[in-house]
């Protein structure tokens, strides 16, 4: 084992003299084989080592029992003890999770937050026969090359320097060193479905072939490799379609079925979404069509008007109506307003450099300062400046191809029924620059997060 994991430790630069390492520690065999192994290292490669213990409250006294096992070998070993206590199966009912994936979510962002304290990386306890049994599940599930890929030895800030290791191999490592580990009584129950593939499947391949995790992991390295040459193509099916309104659908419709499957998942991945194969398959048929795919709760890929976007809904039923009342700056539904006024020569000036100050100006003096601002209500109706005709938002909404997910949430300023000002478009005509203006107001809206970072 311990050749295996320097070998793969260099191979993919995982460990640099000096560096923070926060170590999951389970209490298994796995995890203390990983913590000790580090722990060896740590006099010649200078570095700190940090182990972090979630006790998920699932196994009553089997999980404290864990915890202060945890405990203890952290303290022969001299080594930093960080603990969580959390109740997962009260949590996953509250979120409407499985315990097995809310699990795992308490625990790497447990991880992280230890590692961003101390600028470390997290090494975990993957194996090589981890690793075979993720291939075999995404398998089962009908997974595509990603799935395939497996286990990665390296992402972002997280290594896992056991990953070419079997789980015998760790095992004869504790018993070589004097290790002592416990073992999770539900390993061994097969309720679970890696359990069944565990104790029932892969004994059946290694019949076929004892070397079965090793060749597993040739195919994750492969599949890696494939899918790191079909990312690039998809990220330049991605450029090409790319626009401010979204992305062309017909583009995307028109590619490879393996490209145009990357593109969307580095589509959801803002969203923290891995798409399955269903859902892909809606959304190349909907960029033939229009129509709109849930993803998860309030997360949709739309495509209509000819462009494709993934977008976040949000109840814009209660949204917020704010008085004006010569504030300089309002924040309402996710954005920031800054607003100014300033005199007419100022504004003048001004112009000569900023080609979208038409779209954010008005004259001040005929603006009360108990225009709301609020979003569209139905029957609104608005008379653009220099356009001569009136015409409900609806309509001008439609004709001007805002994408409709976005209609409800644009914010306008309102004085009862007559419209003032709409966010992107600009002043109503009786309320614009004009000759006879002496004071402009100036409106900027901004994403209130945008606002936070600027």
């Amino acid at each position: 084992m311990e050749n295996k994991a320097i070998s793969v430790i260099k191979e993919f630069n995982m460990i640099s003299d000096g560096d923070c390492i926060v170590t999951g520690l389970s209490g298994g065999a796995d995890s203390c084989a990983l913590l000790h192994f580090l722990a060896s290292l740590r006099e010649k490669k200078d570095l700190r080592l940090i182990a972090c213990h979630v006790n998920h409250m699932l196994r009553g006294k089997e999980a404290d029992r864990d915890e202060e096992f945890a405990r203890s070998f952290c303290k022969r070993l001299n080594i930093e003890f960080f603990l969580l206590k959390k109740d997962i199966n009260a949590l996953a009912e509250s979120l409407h999770q499985g315990t097995e994936q809310c699990g795992r979510d308490v625990r790497y962002s447990f991880f992280r937050e230890t590692a961003e304290k101390f600028n470390a990386k997290i090494a975990t306890a993957h194996t090589a026969s981890d690793n075979a049994e993720t291939i075999l599940f995404n398998l089962a599930r009908g997974s595509g090359v990603r799935g395939l890929c497996g286990i990665p030895p390296v992402r972002d800030n997280i290594i896992r320097p056991l990953i070419t290791s079997t789980r015998e191999e760790i095992e004869d490592y504790c018993r070589r060193n004097d290790i002592s580990y416990v073992t999770d009584s539900t390993n061994l129950a097969n309720e679970y479905n890696r359990n069944k593939i565990r104790h029932d499947v892969i004994p059946v391949l290694r019949q076929i072939n004892p070397a079965f995790e090793q060749a597993a992991a040739r195919t994750s390295s492969i599949m890696r490799s494939t899918d790191n040459y079909i990312r690039c193509q998809a990220k330049e099916l991605l450029c090409a379609a790319c626009t401010e309104k979204g992305y062309k659908a017909k583009t995307l419709y028109n590619s490879d079925e393996v490209v145009f499957a990357q593109a969307v998942n580095i589509l959801c991945e803002p969203f923290d979404i891995i798409p399955e194969a269903v859902h892909i398959s809606l959304i190349r048929k909907i960029c033939s069509e229009n129509g709109s795919v849930e993803l998860k709760s309030k997360i949709f890929a739309v495509s209509n008007q000819g462009y494709l976007r993934i977008i976040k809904k949000t109840d814009t039923k209660n949204s917020d109506e704010i008085e004006f009342t010569g504030q300089n700056i309002i924040v309402i539904n996710d954005k920031k307003l800054n607003i100014s006024i300033v005199n007419i020569d100022e504004f003048n000036n001004r112009k000569k450099n900023d080609k979208f100050i038409f779209h954010n100006s008005l004259d001040y003096d005929t603006i009360s300062l108990s225009a709301l601002f609020r979003c569209r209500r139905s029957g609104d109706r608005f008379r653009p400046a220099g356009r001569g005709i009136s015409k409900t938002i609806k309509k001008l909404f439609c004709e001007m191809k805002i994408p409709a997910e976005q209609r409800d949430s644009i914010l306008l300023l309102a004085n009862g029924n007559d419209i003032l000002w709409i966010d992107g478009i600009g002043a109503a005509q009786d309320h614009s620059v004009s000759s006879k203006t002496r004071q402009v107001m100036l409106i900027e809206a901004v994403e209130t997060e945008a606002a936070e970072n600027a």
